[in-house]
């Protein structure tokens, strides 16, 4: 049975550890635990599934999450605290120290290579500066994880959970889309963790699916340059993308997408359309490059 972290546990840890949490690490530190027990009810996990915790901090999260799976890979980037982890799950969670690997590094360089067994599932309080990145990162790295619950900011959550049309569709829901269906799991108050936020938190599910035909890259090129300039239309937005305006159109009508449309109407499907149906730019025009 795991002992889970209460503010006054979460306090004590910092000071011996002489850890100060950093905006610089987006570091806020979770101390409720009927929020951790939350975060994993909705994670809707398997006895079987492996998860992969990035950022586990002081370990809240890694111990309510450490009885309800096979495996954990908690992946964190302040070496303090990757060295501490293991230490406090012996001591809280001894029945379960075995299925914990502490992998100290930047999360959006983990390769599946790193990790064995392979993670099935993310969960996860993602630093706010960094969520987006490392999510489309590691959904990108490791095929194998099928599904997701994170804790992210709650503009965040609202952008990556919107639907085509909306204010806040956009880069990262068009580009989760590619991987996964993606849903809102609830709000999370400041109060929960330490230090405040400024801000509520959200929580994001989602479950993998099979992507649109096409290609990842040339898709995610053509989704940027529509929202480069989303309030134009996307003959006008992608013209720099297919190398000019009539080239444009001509993709967009090939593809069955009205060139009158902006970026936030289509979906993560139509954009594979587009970025199938346009011909390479002519060579030598600039067009299509990228920095």
């Amino acid at each position: 049975m795991s002992s889970l972290l209460g503010p006054a546990d979460i306090r004590t840890l910092a000071a011996r550890l002489g850890v100060r949490p950093t905006k610089t690490l987006g570091q806020n530190f979770v101390h409720d635990p009927n929020t951790v027990r939350r975060i994993v009810r909705a994670a809707e996990l398997a006895p079987t599934d492996v998860v992969l915790e990035v950022g586990p901090g002081l370990g809240s999260l890694t111990l309510a999450l450490l009885p309800e799976a096979a495996h954990v890979h908690a992946v964190e980037l302040d070496p303090v605290l990757a060295s501490a982890l293991a230490a406090t799950v012996a001591d809280r969670a001894p029945d379960h120290a075995d299925r914990l690997t502490v992998h100290s590094g930047d999360a959006k360089r983990v390769a599946a290579a790193d990790l064995v067994p392979a993670p099935t599932a993310l969960v996860a309080n993602l630093p706010y500066n960094v969520a987006v990145p490392v999510v489309l990162n590691l959904l990108a790295a490791l095929p194998t994880l099928a599904s997701g619950l994170v804790m992210v900011q709650k503009e965040v959550a609202d952008r990556l959970t919107a639907e085509p049309g909306s204010r806040t569709y956009g880069i990262p829901t068009a580009k989760l889309a590619w991987y996964a269906d993606a849903r809102p799991a609830g709000r999370v108050p400041p109060a929960v963790f330490w230090p405040v936020p400024n801000v509520d938190s959200g929580l994001v599910r989602f479950v993998r699916h099979d992507p649109p035909p096409g290609d990842r890259e040339r898709t995610f090129a053509v989704v940027d340059a529509a929202f480069a300039q989303r309030r134009k239309t996307l003959r006008s937005a992608l013209a720099g993308w297919a190398g000019g305006p009539d080239r444009a159109e001509k993709a967009l009508v090939t593809a069955g997408i009205d060139p009158g449309l902006r970026g936030e109407a289509l979906t993560i499907t139509q954009f594979a359309a587009i970025a199938a149906a346009a011909p390479a730019a002519p060579a030598g025009s600039g067009y299509g490059r990228r920095s």
